[in-house]
């Protein structure tokens, strides 16, 4: 490094997580110096966390992946892009050809949600691929919430978002937002906004089998047993019909099955679900009383009720909740974000649309229905490993370590080295890209430019930011949109070296047809060669985003509404421009087909059978379940290769109740053994009393003891896999998002 290079100071979006913090980082030539949040930044207030604070680390780790490889007698070597992607030609169009569209399957990751260029690109790859076999990390985590969203409101991302910092009252079951810094809740600084709402006089009420840093920070928390809560909030509806404290207000005249609501709940009274869930029923009564009686309140669930045999119910049930106590869609209570792309009706023009399909197509082998475009990821294993027409031959990952990260890995492991072909495009020789044929490399977060395409979506207040790269795209290197793009054109048949720019003009142009036809569109009619002028400055993803910013709920119209957004403006301003807080939108953010909200879709409606069988479910006094946790310095199975992420007191233990402990022979920093259906696991035992008795917690995505992998930092930290103990046969059944937790499973001492 020369002595001369003087220190520059950039801002730039954190992707590391769903909170989108601003960040101040300071370089000097290709070295980070220093990393702070940005105290300018009317979103994130100058809030960082351990992961942010390590993105430096992150863009020079040594085994980040910054050339091609191809595995050549079972090892990865170095290769130029050309010979990569030749490769490919040689492979996956032959595949199809013989086999069919669907023997080519395609799994995208978390990661790729955070960037920009997957956002806008990813689509393009999907469609050019044109198979029925797509997976996703959505079906892991949070696909309930998107058919709950879409059966009730119309759109996968209508999802309404606490307003917290308003509410008088809010209700978190099975979330931990001060650790994940929200989770479909985009919030910075959720332990700050947390306390403001008890600064203000109002109350914070945690559900969750385990006593986690929000609920010591909440003025109560209640254990509940995993897997229950559909069964408590049921108790909490019938409560408020009983006693005639529902008031759902104005919402009352928006929805569709409102009338049905009390027959539905009417075996559901608190003295019927109090056993089954965990919580007494004089409780349930009082805690109904409280919500109702709060000048505002909100009811948020996450990732503990998404992860269980009923999350797509538990997630319905919630948006009921927040109907019939009148808080849906107002201040303080749970709100539909207005963002500057990708809004649901950002115009207000309509109030009808297509609503939301389920089941257009089926898994092969176990019948299980499509959500939202994509299959369950627990049946991806069955579906590469049974033969017959169909079957997964060949595989395209993206971001994902679904090896770490979905249900039974070891299975998946095991089929994916059956596979004929593999292709992984990730930053990192993982325990899933391992197994790839070919791995092509991504770029660090700091030679990418970010816009957070589906965050700003799900935000406790309306922001846009667009923060361009710090670090040019190094030689030799390529960025993800192309990667994409040619891996488009490849599966397009038009061999290794297509034309990359001409397939971005061609996903630019379809862009602008729609909006220069659409009579809901602000630029409808307009020349498009006055648009194509306007925009000739950008290509790829900054391009795709300057016409829909434009053209969105606060562009400029191409200067027919002066003053308004432009990526020029947001590339201008460093920090986030403040777009105001949440504010009602109902009805127009509807797009169901009646354009009302659907309080009683018939698949939950005859879930509550299944619900109801539970009633009487007794664990039995030897009985235990597993759940996850979260820690604040890890997001899923990809930031442990991170020393200053993975320091300190080992976090990969397992959470034991005193009483369970000591009927079971476990001491504090012993190994216990841990077995279920699919698998056994030996984990350091850690006794506390914030697990509920009958419950044991291991966090997720650990693992990295695979010495395939190129994760050095990682492999020396390994923990054990969770997903080593889930099971691939339990899934949600409207969703099929996977069973993480309430997993039955045994617990021995070593």
């Amino acid at each position: 490094m020369s002595g001369s290079e003087t220190e520059s100071t950039h801002f730039h979006t954190c992707p590391l997580c769903e909170a989108c913090c601003n960040l101040e980082i300071k370089t000097r030539g290709r070295e980070v110096v220093s990393v702070r949040g940005d105290a300018d930044d009317p979103f994130s207030n100058g809030f960082i966390c351990p992961k942010g604070a390590a993105i430096g680390a992150l863009d020079a780790d040594p085994d980040r992946l910054r050339t091609p490889l191809i595995k050549r007698d079972g090892r990865h070597v170095e290769a130029t892009w050309d010979e990569a992607f030749a490769e490919i030609d040689k492979h996956l169009p032959r595949i199809a050809n013989e086999h069919g569209r669907d023997a080519v399957a395609a799994y995208l990751g978390n990661p790729s949600a955070h960037h920009v260029g997957h956002g806008l690109y990813g689509r393009v790859l999907l469609k050019a691929l044109s198979t029925h076999n797509l997976f996703s990390a959505s079906t892991v985590d949070q696909m309930p919430k998107q058919v709950s969203a879409g059966l009730m409101f119309g759109g996968s991302l209508s999802i309404p978002i606490p307003d917290v910092d308003h509410t008088d009252h809010l209700w978190i079951l099975g979330g931990n937002p001060i650790v994940s810094n929200g989770s479909l809740m985009t919030a910075p600084d959720m332990k700050g906004r947390l306390r403001k709402i008890r600064e203000r006089g109002g109350r914070i009420v945690v559900f969750d089998p385990r006593r986690t840093r929000t609920a010591e920070a909440a003025d109560e928390h209640h254990f509940i047993r995993p897997g229950r809560d559909a069964l408590f909030l049921l108790g909490v509806i019938n409560t408020l019909l009983t006693e005639e404290r529902a008031a759902p207000g104005r919402l009352a005249d928006m929805c569709n099955g409102l009338d049905r609501i009390g027959h539905l709940v009417r075996d559901f009274t608190p003295e019927a679900v109090a056993d089954a869930c965990g919580i007494a029923s004089e409780e349930i009564r009082r805690l109904a009383r409280e919500l109702s009686s709060a000048k505002s309140a909100a009811v948020y669930a996450r990732i503990g009720t998404c992860t269980q045999e009923f999350g797509t119910t538990t997630s319905w049930l919630v948006d009921v909740l927040n109907v019939l106590t009148g808080n849906l869609d107002r201040k303080g209570g749970a709100l539909f974000t207005k963002a500057a792309v990708g809004a649901t009706n950002p115009h207000g023009k309509a109030s009808k649309g297509r609503g939301m399909r389920l089941g257009r197509f089926k898994s092969r082998v176990r019948g299980l229905p499509e959500a939202c475009g994509e299959l369950p990821v627990a049946c991806l294993s069955e579906e590469i490993e049974t033969p017959g027409e169909g079957q997964i031959r060949a595989l395209i990952t993206v971001c994902g370590n679904p090896v770490l990260s979905t249900p039974n890995g070891a299975r998946l492991k095991k089929a994916l080295s059956s596979l004929e072909f593999m292709v992984s495009v990730d930053i990192y020789l993982n325990e899933t890209t391992r197994h790839a044929d070919v791995v092509l490399p991504g770029l660090s977060p700091l030679e990418q430019p970010h816009y957070p395409l589906a965050f700003t979506q799900l935000a406790v207040r309306n922001f846009a930011r667009f923060t361009p790269a710090i670090f040019d795209v190094p030689d030799g290197q390529m960025p993800e949109w192309r990667i994409l793009l040619r891996l488009a054109a490849i599966v397009g048949g038009q061999g290794p070296n297509g034309d990359v720019d001409g397939l971005d003009d061609f996903v630019f142009e379809q862009v602008l047809q729609k909006a220069v036809t659409s009579p809901d569109s602000p630029i409808f009619e307009r020349d498009p060669d006055d648009i194509r002028r306007q925009v000739s400055r950008y290509r790829g993803p900054e391009r795709l985003l300057d016409i829909q910013i434009r053209n969105g709920a606060y562009g400029d119209a191409f200067g027919t509404k002066p003053g308004g957004l432009t990526l020029a403006t947001l590339a201008a301003s460093e920090h986030a421009i403040d777009l105001g807080p949440l504010e009602p939108r109902l009805p127009v953010a509807l797009r169901t087909a009646s354009g009302k909200i659907e309080l009683a879709p018939e698949p939950f409606v005859a879930d509550l059978a299944r619900v109801r069988a539970r009633l009487a479910a007794d664990p039995g006094e030897d009985g235990m379940v597993l759940v996850g946790r979260r820690d604040l310095r890890s997001n899923n199975s990809w930031m442990h290769n991170i020393p200053s992420l993975v320091s300190g007191r080992a976090r990969c233990t397992l959470h034991v109740h005193p009483e369970d402990a000591s009927r079971l022979g476990l001491s504090d920093g012993s190994s216990a053994r841990v077995s279920s259906r699919v698998g056994v696991v030996e984990a350091p035992v850690e006794i506390t009393d914030a697990v509920m008795r009958g419950v044991v917690s291991l966090p997720h995505g650990w693992g990295h003891s695979d010495t395939g992998s190129r994760l050095g930092v990682a492999r020396a930290n390994a923990g054990v896999c969770s997903n080593d103990l889930t099971d691939e046969n339990e899934v949600d059944a409207h969703s099929g998002n996977a069973v993480l937790n309430g997993i039955p499973i045994q617990v021995q001492a070593v």
